[in-house]
């Protein structure tokens, strides 16, 4: 396959023409791509609010600041056991997002705020993501090639859920600093500019959430390793990544954490158990930089087993509990009842299992990509690039085999390598117009380098093979359809709006209604989806799976005053299922223990509110 390349391809461009067109290039893909989200999002919405429990917790966390909540307390007193819920989200997302509220409620009231900087937000994050996407891609090919990456970034942004209206959760945040550290160790001049700004990313990244510590960890390594191969040429660079993540992170660490946690590792968020690592790490690769360039590559590679050595030391002193996945530690009943049917947190195997339709919309172009970086490394096509982009997508793509959710990084760092390979087929399929097989290829693999078309494939092959015999199977099983709905909605705001009829007290109810009852309601909520809130999901859990009278006593010790029932939740149908003498499984069944009142019930609804009357 012919490599094309901007020198090649066309005459050399003036730098300051080049600039121009990058500007430019920017505000039309972004101006596009946010008309399109409003487009098909804005006129049918019902909410202002994300569709993820996490928009709506984010929501209740920033109302909490508003409200004259210390910054550096990220105690949720309504959620869980009586004394609330340590969250572990970090205020640096809560800032930009209350900033937004306060300044549009000079002008409108309150809600009307509020849903203005719900829609701002998630919208402006769009034009650093395609400024990060197109500075990439002018580093490692021309302006075809900045292009075709900016069309896939508009793909994958209107495709996925990431950048909608509402959506205020941190993941758009992290999507934008992964393509903007992708973009600053692709320079080829290596400038101190761009790496300083990659350990500055770097350190946000942690800091914001810890899932991206994999990642982070893969982008000191590769800096390193430009050192280590590269010597003098990436030396100022590999000083100004580790002096910039060295001192990003001390800020960010005392900006951030509380001074009573200094001591308190947590691995699920920024402490000093990531602190001190990263900490050394970075001074290490730093002090390493300052050797003398006699040393060579022996020298320097002795440098850096001796700074992974150091930072191994680091790990297992200060934290060697954050060497596994954080949710290891969770009880094996929330696993069972709750984690295993959170998608986004299932592996591989088990989205194949139960959503095998999308199953290529999340892993075959990052597997695509791969192999293609692989490729141009074998070939000796710019070997450096490739190499980066490979490494990162390595550890994205390994991420996502173990969470669904780290899907979206891998499938965002792909457009890079597979927008240079569809650039070339395009100058391949234009240089020979009468070659029909070069013009195949090249719209095969454009299109195999969408993950929507995976997904709208996987619909088509599953649901065409398989939708007639399950149709005959339902229809052996049960007999022709009814058309009659299974039941009332009972997670719909007017549902849960219910529960201000009563005074403020603590509701028990299904985990993923934990955050729309706390957006809504002046109530507590002993059960949110959070794995930090593992006492208050429990003693839920516990409460339906009691039998009644032993189910009072939960109650009590939880200090419960209103029970919220829906027959037809998920996690209730397990529970009753589980338990049939237990306390959900007799209210399924119409015996209502003498401690529950029920309320009157909205005929539009099938939420059930009982008041808990204990003595």
């Amino acid at each position: 396959m012919k490599r094309l390349t901007a020198a090649s391809s066309s005459p050399a461009l003036p730098a300051r023409r080049r600039l121009e067109r990058l500007p430019a290039a920017i505000a039309l893909y972004s101006g596009l791509t946010i008309l399109i989200l409003s487009v098909l999002n804005l006129p049918g919405a019902r909410d202002y609010v994300g569709i993820d429990n996490d928009d709506v917790m984010r929501l209740v966390q920033v109302r909490d600041l508003l409200a004259g909540q210390s910054w550096f307390d990220l105690m949720q007193y309504r959620l869980g056991l009586p004394g609330g819920t340590l969250m572990h989200w970090s205020r640096i997302i809560d800032l930009p997002i209350a900033a937004l509220i306060k300044m549009f409620s000079l002008a409108l009231p309150s809600e009307r705020a509020e849903a203005l900087a719900l829609l701002v937000w998630p919208f402006f994050l769009v034009i650093p993501l395609m400024t990060a996407v197109a500075v990439a891609a002018r580093r490692i090919g021309d302006t075809a090639v900045m292009h075709i990456a900016l069309m896939l970034a508009a793909v994958f942004v209107v495709t996925g859920n990431r950048f909608l209206p509402g959506a205020i959760d941190h993941h758009n945040v992290q999507l934008v600093l992964v393509a903007t550290i992708a973009a600053c160790l692709l320079d080829p001049a290596r400038r101190a500019g761009s790496f300083a700004l990659a350990g500055f990313a770097s350190a946000l990244a942690i800091a914001i959430g810890a899932e991206t510590t994999p990642l982070i960890a893969v982008v000191c390594v590769v800096v390193a390793l430009l050192w280590a191969l590269e010597g003098a040429r990436s030396r100022t660079a590999a000083r100004a990544f580790s002096l910039s993540l060295l001192l990003s992170i001390s800020a960010l660490f005392l900006a951030t954490v509380p001074p009573e946690h200094y001591r308190l590792v947590t691995c699920d968020s920024l402490s000093i158990g990531y602190y001190a690592i990263i900490a050394a790490g970075a001074g290490a690769l730093f002090v390493a930089t300052l050797l003398p360039a006699r040393l060579g590559l022996a020298g320097r590679s002795a440098a850096l087993v001796t700074i992974g050595a150091l930072v191994l030391l680091a790990a297992l002193a200060v934290a060697p509990q954050c060497l596994q996945n954080p949710l290891n530690e969770l009880d094996p009943l929330l696993q069972t009842m709750w984690l295993d049917g959170v998608l986004e947190a299932q592996s591989f195997l088990r989205w194949l299992e139960v959503e095998p339709a999308s199953f290529g919309g999340f892993y075959a172009v990052p597997v695509f990509a791969l192999a293609v970086c692989l490729f141009r490394v074998i070939r000796g096509d710019d070997v450096r690039s490739h190499a980066i982009l490979l490494a990162l997508l390595l550890i994205s793509f390994v991420i996502a085999l173990v969470q669904v959710r780290g899907a979206a990084f891998a499938n965002l760092l792909a457009i890079l390598p597979v927008a240079l390979l569809i650039a070339d087929l395009r100058h391949n399929s234009n240089a020979e117009p009468d070659n029909i097989g070069a013009g195949f290829f090249f719209v095969v693999v454009t299109l195999i380098s969408v993950p929507s078309v995976w997904i709208l494939s996987g619909v088509f092959i599953v649901e065409g093979t398989m939708g007639i015999s399950n149709r005959m199977r339902s229809l052996v099983a049960s007999g022709p359809a009814s058309g009659t709905d299974a039941g009332a909605a009972c997670e719909t705001l007017q549902s849960l709006a219910q529960l201000n009829d009563l005074p403020a007290g603590t509701v028990v109810a299904p985990s993923d209604y934990g955050a729309d009852i706390l957006r809504i309601t002046p109530h507590r909520v002993l059960s949110g989806p959070y794995h930090r809130n593992q006492g208050g999901m429990l003693t839920e859990l516990h409460i339906g799976l009691a039998e009644p009278a032993e189910a009072a006593a939960f109650l009590r010790g939880s200090k419960s005053t209103i029970l919220a029932f829906c027959p037809t939740n998920i996690q209730t149908e397990k529970i009753a299922k589980m338990k049939p003498d237990g306390l959900y499984a007799a209210l399924e069944a119409g015996r209502v223990p003498d401690y529950l009142q029920p309320l009157p019930q909205d005929p539009q609804s099938g939420l059930t509110i009982y008041r808990v009357v204990l003595p």
